[in-house]
């Protein structure tokens, strides 16, 4: 009885259409990304919080395009569709936004800082202040 109902659920969700989620490539820790700083594969850190909070303090190599701006540059990224980027924001709610349009804009592999900016902070790591790069 409980196969028969798995299956039936199953093809009356697939009878739905629509296209597949696309696949998440999960969180990060804090750690584990500055583990990976200097690394030759390291991935495209991309900070979504305004300029103002990027220049007070952020993760050093972080690309910063606000949340509300991404849409518009996802031209910027100096990265494939298919490369790593790690998104972050203050506390997670901007980068879960960015985050969406990331998918819907065809890259592949987008990863969470877990906690945020806030716990990179929190767990010492190294902070970089200004501008950065052009």
């Amino acid at each position: 009885m409980t196969r028969c109902f798995v299956i039936s659920a199953s093809l009356v969700l697939g009878a739905c259409g629509g296209a597949p989620a696309a696949p998440e490539a999960g969180a990060i820790s804090p750690a584990q990304l500055a583990e990976r700083l200097g690394d030759v594969a390291a991935p495209l850190i991309l900070d979504v919080r305004t300029g103002d909070e990027y220049r007070q303090g952020h993760i050093p190599g972080a690309v910063n395009i606000p949340h509300d701006e991404l849409a518009a540059r996802l031209s910027e990224l100096p990265i494939a569709r298919s490369e790593e980027v790690v998104v972050h924001c203050q506390r997670g709610g901007r980068a879960r936004l960015a985050e969406a349009v990331l998918r819907e804009g065809g890259y592949s592999n987008v990863r969470d800082l877990s906690g945020h900016w806030q716990a990179w902070q929190a767990a010492g790591l190294p902070v970089a202040t200004g501008a950065g790069p052009p």
